[in-house]
């Protein structure tokens, strides 16, 4: 939890505890060994699912990018530590600087700071590295390519023509705008050498298994990392009317609005036409499912009666999803209570709901801008339209990354308890103000709140936990 603060009441580490679970249970490296096996004593390498006799496979290069790269990679490393001395491994992977780890074969590249979601040159360096391993390849070669969230920012290598600060500025507009991950992955794809299928345009082997760890809703292959193993149709026209529809026309690069106009104009070839004689699979090995699926079965351990009350909305906006949680939790604990009777000797005496998804922060356009990111503006909106700490006794909400990372902030997210609200009116913070300034994080820093994990190297968008104590 917060590092910044040691006193927790019971239930609020039993809160972390349900969160911890679900987390655990979309570890990286776990995911891909169970995914990747080899078996020496008939010398078939499965990758999920797919059989491989090892003896006609002479290279196998991994490439890949994402928060989880490392964790996975080093996962890979563990499945395929038996292979035969004469197949050649190799392999590059893009992490944010924190995620870096050692590992035996396997490159770990720097591709960003911590706490920035944006592509750097770091990351085109990286890019283009990996661009030139699969293009090395032989036919016969294997490419195993590792994909998880936060692989859109790390994977970046501008199309010709286009330039970092072009794609910069694209990016933070979306990204204010409150535009959905699709929508911002669509625009990115558009203006990318790597994203939609590129990476795989780009191999010359004729195999590529790619393992995805999902950080999407619904787990739409081609808007994870902005698919890059996944060829998709040119959508110039579609970018142009995201572009015109969240921003001000004058805000757009001229060289952006140059580029989509040239490519519906004139076409390039397609990039399926470059995949179709490849055999080419990508895999979901670990979603958002997985992780809400592992923190209830944790709950329903510790004798939690779970309630499923859509109470945590998938989307939307953060500071809305607060509210509509707080406008639940006065009739939570009396009424909505399905298949308890009350009084009944053996009714359990804690209520959970678990949620998962991933929002988006609308920023204020009214005055500077403050610290914070989605789980914090959740928390911090269900506080303010419930600022009575009495109203939180025997109550705790809690919203991290799964990632480890809420916005650009060393937090992963954060809670609200009894103590923090009551630390709240002690300081009499306004937490309606800080909402207005999107400064979150500051008000957590403030009361205790703060949700800090470290890197998980994992990455299934967002997980939620409410309990509530009878």
């Amino acid at each position: 939890m917060s590092t910044e603060s040691t006193q927790f009441s019971q239930l609020t580490r039993l809160a972390f505890d349900v969160w911890k679970a679900g987390v655990a249970a979309v570890d990286s490296a776990l995911l891909v060994m169970n995914a990747v096996h080899f078996e020496s004593s008939d010398g078939i390498l499965s990758v999920a699912g797919n059989q491989y006799p090892i003896a006609g496979i002479r290279r196998i290069e991994v490439v890949g990018a994402g928060k989880a790269g490392a964790g996975m990679a080093s996962g890979l490393e563990e499945s395929l530590r038996e292979l035969p001395p004469f197949v050649q491994k190799s392999g590059w992977i893009n992490v944010p600087a924190d995620c870096v780890r050692s590992l035996s074969w396997i490159q770990v590249h720097p591709a960003r700071p911590a706490g920035l979601n944006e592509p750097t040159d770091a990351g085109i360096i990286g890019s283009r590295e990996i661009i030139r391993r699969v293009h090395s390849l032989n036919p016969a070669d294997l490419c195993i390519v590792l994909i998880s969230g936060g692989g859109s920012a790390l994977l970046c290598l501008p199309a010709d023509g286009l330039t970092l600060a072009d794609k910069l500025k694209v990016t933070r507009l979306l990204a204010s705008s409150g535009a959905p991950i699709q929508e911002l992955n669509l625009v990115r794809t558009q203006l990318s050498g790597i994203k939609g299928g590129r990476l795989a345009a780009a191999c010359n082997s004729k195999i590529v298994e790619t393992l995805v760890i999902s950080d999407v809703e619904g787990d739409p292959l081609h808007f994870i990392a902005s698919g890059p193993t996944v060829p998709t149709e040119l959508q110039s026209l579609e970018a142009m009317r995201i572009l015109r529809t969240r921003c001000h026309e004058r805000e757009i690069p001229e060289s952006v609005t140059r580029f989509l106009a040239a490519q519906a104009l004139n076409p390039p070839q397609s990039i399926q036409r470059f995949c179709d004689s490849k055999q080419i699979r990508n895999t979901i090995i670990g979603n958002n499912r997985t992780a809400v699926q592992a923190a209830e079965n944790n709950a329903r351990s510790i004798g939690c009666q779970m309630i499923d009350l859509n109470l945590f909305p998938r989307t939307g906006i953060a500071s809305e999803n607060g509210a509509h949680v707080a406008s639940q939790l006065t009739s939570l604990r009396a009424d909505l209570n399905p298949g308890m009777k009350r009084g009944a000797v053996h009714a359990p005496q804690l209520l959970c709901a678990v949620g998962g998804g991933e929002a988006t922060v609308q920023l204020s356009t009214s005055g500077p801008i403050g610290r914070g990111g989605r789980n914090q503006e959740f928390v911090l909106s269900a506080i303010a339209h419930r600022p009575n700490p009495a109203d939180w006794n025997g109550i705790v909400l809690l919203s991290g990354g799964t990632d480890g990372e809420d916005g650009p902030t060393d937090a992963a997210g954060a809670f609200a308890d009894e103590n923090v609200v009551r630390r709240m009116a002690e300081l009499r913070l306004d937490p309606f103000a800080f909402l207005q300034r999107n400064d979150a994080y500051t008000f957590f820093e403030q009361t205790g709140g703060l949700l800090k994990t470290g890197p998980t190297h994992t990455n299934v968008m967002d997980l939620q936990v409410l309990l509530i104590e009878r």
